[in-house]
Parts: structure tokens; C-alpha cells; sequence
């Protein structure tokens, strides 16, 4: 699909895109800006064939990876969690015990699996549902722009 808006995409929205499409080849299907609970939005999560939730934040900088401090709230929202970043991201600054893809506006690569950590069945559930919820509005809103909707 393309762009829906001239609005140029910012680094880290390119960055979402190559890994929307990279996950896409492994049989998962994403959602950038996913608001899991209130006070929480992950860049992309993404939906795995076999039910499993991984969250991947990008980063476009050593600036936006300083700033951020959420992070680690994103943990109990997913099987695994992975950072995003280009090819001229320090990646010494990630901590080591989190997935690391390489990415850029077109595609991506897995370089280091985040470790698994099972959701516990009830908050797949919950987290799933909102992700089905969410994806379905987003489709409506883009085939009924003037319909007001809350994504």
C-alpha cells in the first residue's frame, strides 16, 4: 500500500516500515503505534503465526535511545522484545539481553533473537483482542476517512 498522506515519514517511521515488511516474511502481521495499556505505545507489534507477540521499538538515534524510559514497561506486553535501528546505530548502547534487528525504510534482518518470555494466557487474550480490535478500525478508517473512529 502505498503512503496515504504527503506527509513525509520521519527516521523512525521508516525505520517501522523495513520491519513491518521483514516480519511480514516470516508469516507475522504488524501494528505500528500499538497503545498496549494506557501510558504505553510500542512502535510495532507484531503477531506471529503461532500466536506469539513480539514488540520491536526503533530508534533512530543515540538521542531517541537515551530519551527513552519506557522501555522496559513494554516487557509484559510481549513473548519478545526487540530493538530496531540502522546501520550506523552504536548497538554497543542495547542492552544485551533484548532481540537487535537491522532496519532501514525497505526490509530489515534479525541480527539477535530477543529471549522468550511466555505471556501468561490471559494477557494473550486481552492483548490479542486489542490488536484484532485495533487493526480492524484502522482498515475502516481508511475505507470510511469521514467516520469518526477511535484507533
Amino acid at each position: 500500500m502505498e503512503q496515504l498522506t504527503d506527509t513525509p515519514m520521519m527516521p523512525g517511521q521508516l525505520l517501522a516500515r523495513g520491519v513491518c515488511r521483514h516480519m511480514a516474511t516470516h508469516g507475522f502481521v504488524s501494528i505500528e503505534e500499538f497503545v498496549p495499556t494506557r501510558g504505553l505505545r510500542v512502535d510495532v507489534l507484531a503477531l506471529g503465526p503461532k500466536g506469539e507477540l513480539w514488540v520491536i521499538e526503533c530508534k533512530s538515534s543515540k538521542a531517541d535511545f537515551q530519551s527513552d524510559k519506557k522501555w522496559e514497561g513494554y516487557l509484559e506486553w510481549c513473548d519478545r522484545y526487540f530493538w530496531a535501528v540502522d546501520e550506523d546505530f552504536p548497538v554497543e548502547l542495547l542492552p544485551d539481553d533484548t532481540g537487535l534487528i537491522l532496519a532501514d525504510a525497505y526490509d530489515a534482518e534479525i541480527m539477535r533473537m530477543g529471549p522468550e518470555t511466555k505471556l501468561a494466557a490471559a494477557r494473550r487474550k486481552v492483548i490479542t483482542h486489542k490488536f484484532a480490535t485495533h487493526a480492524a478500525r484502522r482498515l475502516q478508517a481508511l475505507r470510511d476517512p469521514r467516520k469518526k473512529l477511535w484507533v
